[in-house]
């Protein structure tokens, strides 16, 4: 973080990265509903680059920017969760609804995966600039690999409704992949008890480091 980045020029910032990140992920749902089939989100005006169809007032809004503000002052880094309206999946509408929500959840982690590589050769190219401008450019675009790593290793977590238990019951039998459903009212808890205990981070750690690795490719 530059020194001479003010907080609400940082918020700013820092805002594009996410809210991108959220958007692109969303998209990326719906587009590949869409390519097996399934219109839903298409006739609902969410395949669409506008932030406001996806942003979610309190899970976009105001619980990144609070744990942020929190984490900043709490820890010394500001650290960021947070969510965007679901992309509706009518997976009755696809031509092999099974084996079709399996790419359909795996689009999202994946759109965050390329904006990732994206932001990290724009932060290769501002790094090198002695400029504030370029100091500032290459803040925004660590926030946006930052965001895009923390989005991708989430998400393919095999908790119920991340993208990942959206995969895992593609693979599942129907039997078990019913069981395994019941417990998706359950987990935004199950998701904020790891956090707590910090073995969310423990969990996540295989794919960010598959990330990482992906980024010594790039760089």
């Amino acid at each position: 973080m530059s020194d001479f980045l003010t907080l609400p020029v940082q918020i700013l910032l820092y805002s594009i990265p996410i809210i991108t990140a959220i958007t692109l992920h969303e998209v990326a749902h719906g587009y590949v509903a869409r390519l097996f089939g399934d219109d839903t989100a298409q006739r609902q005006g969410r395949i669409t680059l506008n932030p406001i169809k996806h942003i979610d007032p309190v899970g976009t809004l105001l619980v990144p920017l609070v744990m942020y503000l929190m984490t900043l002052m709490t820890m010394g880094a500001g650290l960021i969760f947070g969510w965007a309206k679901p992309v509706p999946v009518d997976a009755s509408r696809m031509r092999n609804p099974k084996q079709d929500m399996f790419w359909v959840a795996l689009a999202g982690p994946a759109s965050n995966l390329i904006m990732m590589v994206l932001w990290a050769l724009l932060w290769a190219q501002a790094h090198h600039g002695s400029a504030q401008g370029s100091a500032a450019l290459a803040d925004m675009a660590m926030m946006g690999i930052r965001i895009n790593i923390i989005l991708m290793a989430l998400n393919l977590l095999p908790i119920p409704p991340l993208d990942g238990s959206r995969m895992v019951s593609s693979v599942l039998p129907h039997q078990w992949a019913l069981n395994y459903a019941r417990i998706e009212p359950y987990g935004f808890f199950i998701l904020i008890l790891l956090m707590i205990s910090g073995y969310l981070g423990v969990l996540m750690q295989p794919f960010i480091s598959f990330a990482q690795q992906v980024l010594t490719w790039f760089l």
